[in-house]
């Protein structure tokens, strides 16, 4: 009887390759951990192994203090029961409702920082595990990141804010749209004006093409006053969006030292 070859031998032989390559890499990713083991970009303490490579180490998450109830049902500030809200009283009518998932402040300011200044892009995923709660963030929605102008993003290279909703695109299931809002004229900083200055400084800075009669949440890094976030949904409702809503990393308590 002829000898035949085995059809199946030279698969088997690849998945074994794969698999010795698989196990080498485990073995050299531990190596390096013992080696070399991670550490916290924002303490700087060694990461847990069973937090794999994170960036930012499960004490410094623990640490960032969710907006609490109650608050406005609106623009999502804490204010007490009984008092009228007065941060989105100005507002336009075109955003519906924004939320936002830990105050700005030590370590969550920081993580803000890096991410916005010193482009690691990875902290968007942990920023999304904590957003991905909030109650604008309902099946069916699309995701819009608040766009930068065009000088700033050459400047800087990236948008943060693009990272923070694929992140959550990516934990949630929704959606994500560039394509539908762009900034029609570059705007100064926020970062020394007024609520009122900021209102008037972002109005008309954004444009958008006809879209569909769809729900929309916008996604920014930082909730200040709500400026850019209520000129950007004004813009969207204009082009014939059925309800815009928001939602934002971090939120800012004390001062108007962010941007949104």
């Amino acid at each position: 009887m002829w000898p035949f070859a085995d059809p199946f031998a030279t698969l088997r032989a690849g998945s074994s390759l794969r698999s010795g390559l698989r196990l080498l890499t485990a073995t050299m990713c531990g190596v390096e951990r013992w080696l070399l083991p991670p550490a916290c970009l924002l303490c700087g303490e060694p990461v847990p192994h069973r937090e794999g490579d994170a960036l930012i180490c499960s004490l410094c998450r623990v640490r960032w203090r969710p907006i609490p109830d109650p608050m406005c049902k609106r623009c999502g500030q804490p204010r007490l029961q009984e008092l009228e809200c007065r941060l989105c009283q100005a507002w336009p009518a075109g955003l519906a409702r924004v939320r936002s998932a830990v105050w700005l402040e030590g370590s969550s300011r920081d993580a803000v920082h890096r991410l916005k200044y010193e482009g690691w892009s990875r902290i968007a995923e942990t920023m999304a595990l904590a957003m991905r709660g909030l109650e604008p963030l309902t099946p069916g929605v699309s995701l819009i990141p608040i766009p930068l102008g065009a000088g700033r993003l050459r400047a800087r290279g990236y948008n943060q804010s693009e990272y923070i909703a694929a992140a959550l695109g990516r934990c949630t299931g929704l959606s994500v749209r560039t394509d539908l809002l762009r900034r029609v004229r570059e705007t100064p900083t926020q970062t020394a004006l007024t609520p009122e200055a900021r209102h008037a400084n972002v109005a008309g800075a954004f444009g958008a093409g006809a879209i569909g009669r769809d729900h929309f949440v916008l996604v920014d890094d930082v909730f200040t006053t709500g400026a850019t976030l209520a000129a950007a949904a004004a813009a969207l409702k204009e082009a014939g969006a059925a309800r815009v809503e928001a939602v934002t990393f971090a939120r800012a308590n004390h001062d108007l030292g962010a941007r949104s």
